[in-house]
């Protein structure tokens, strides 16, 4: 027993020696004159910025099919694919002879019924004229009839006291049958001239009226068909499909040409969800091209998707491009995206260590030695990461050779 005990304090002062000895070892290595230089950055408040590119295509910001409003056959095609056009400007004539013929005959029927109403303007005068006439002549006859009347009561008084032969009797009463006969003639002529005055108004009212306004309505209607013989440009833009040659026939509704506007450009592709909260209608964007290295163009984002695509976790983007002139539909583009992250404690990224799914920043002391924390990460920018919980304003942390740093060891600054 006692050989046994002493066996096992004679290990355990061994230990011991081994123990102080490692001890003393690690001591120096931490107390010793090796200095790790790094650089060094203060973690302050601020927001970490980040970029992100979207890809894809131009497009023409918008397209017109240019059709025909009419069946015809093509007489001439006055643009081809590359073309640039301009609002207004005539693209193709469909053959307009026979609606011409048919335009110029609606043009003389409406003539002709101007005429008509011109004639029964004439015809209202000439009745107003006559009727005019008649009733003058009426009233004379009526005057004429009554002094007749008045001449033959007088002679006739005077014959009953025997002042007055029998003969001038008869001579005054023929008078007023004749004065009497005359106004019933100037009565009639005057209703004779009256209806033939309604008559004219009549006739009138319907060449000035319906007569008119149904020639001048086929004729308008020929002439929209004619207008619609010469086939103009709704934008300004380049064509970018032809689907007609002069000779073919042209149907009411089918495709012609196709005209792309290209004064504004746009590009599709999609981004990261985490990224959404920080887009924004309205938002700039630069643009930039393979095909046109060096040079940067302007965009604004003007469709932000509500829904991730089918793959998930990519929401559809569209931005508008203003386009001076030398990009093109079909460029391959990108739209570089900048902005920036909510307020916190920024480090840079080159100072966080990620170790086994945790993050960890080497603090400087005042002594200039280093000590691991683990710190919390929020918002990641590009070259900058916002620090949620791990350390405060103002620690210096270091931002290189982190890799070769652990607790304790001295560093310097370069």
């Amino acid at each position: 027993m006692k050989r046994d005990a002493k066996k096992s304090i004679g290990l355990l002062l061994s230990l011991l020696i081994v123990l102080g000895a490692s001890a003393c070892s690690l001591g120096k290595a931490e107390g010793s004159g090796e200095i790790i230089e790094v650089k060094t950055a203060a973690a302050e408040k601020g927001r970490a910025q980040k970029t992100v590119e979207v890809t894809g295509s131009l497009l023409p910001s918008r397209t017109v099919d240019i059709e025909s409003k009419l069946t015809g056959r093509v007489s001439s095609v006055l643009c081809d694919v590359g073309d640039k056009v301009q609002a207004g400007q005539l693209l193709l004539q469909v053959d307009a002879k026979e609606l011409k013929a048919q335009f110029e005959q609606a043009a003389a029927s409406v003539e002709q019924a101007e005429q008509q109403a011109g004639l029964a303007k004439i015809n209202i005068e000439t009745a107003k004229l006559q009727q005019e006439t008649a009733r003058i002549a009426m009233e004379r006859a009526k005057l004429e009839k009554e002094n007749a009347q008045k001449n033959y009561n007088r002679i006739k008084t005077l014959a009953e006291a025997g002042v007055v032969s029998q003969s001038q009797l008869e001579e005054a009463e023929l008078k007023l049958q004749q004065a009497q006969k005359q106004y019933e003639t100037a009565v009639r002529q005057y209703r004779l001239a009256e209806k033939q005055k309604a008559s004219a108004e009549k006739q009138y009212a319907i060449a000035s009226g319906p007569g008119i306004a149904q020639a001048e309505a086929a004729k308008n209607v020929i002439k929209a068909q004619l207008d619609n013989t010469r086939i103009t440009c709704p934008i300004t833009g380049i064509v970018t499909n032809r689907y007609i040659n002069p000779g073919e026939l042209a149907t009411t509704g089918a495709a012609l040409l196709t005209v792309a506007d290209t004064s504004s450009l746009k590009l599709k592709g999609t981004v990261k969800e985490d990224v959404i909260p920080y887009l924004h209608l309205g938002q700039k964007v630069r643009i930039e091209t393979d095909a046109l290295p060096g040079r940067v163009y302007h965009g604004r984002i003007t469709e932000i998707g509500p829904l991730a695509e089918s793959t998930g976790q990519l929401f559809p983007l569209e931005v508008a491009v203003d386009n001076p002139g030398q990009l093109m539909p079909g460029m391959t583009a990108r739209a570089v995206i900048t902005f920036k992250g909510p307020e916190g404690i920024v480090v840079p990224l080159s100072a966080v260590k990620n170790e086994k799914g945790k993050n960890y920043v080497f603090v400087i002391d005042d002594r200039d030695r280093v000590k691991r924390k683990e710190i919390k990460l929020g918002f990641k920018g590009d070259k900058e990461a916002v620090v949620l919980k791990g350390i405060k304003p103002g620690d210096r942390v270091a931002a290189s050779n982190i890799d070769l740093l652990r607790d304790g060891m001295r560093v310097k600054d370069v």
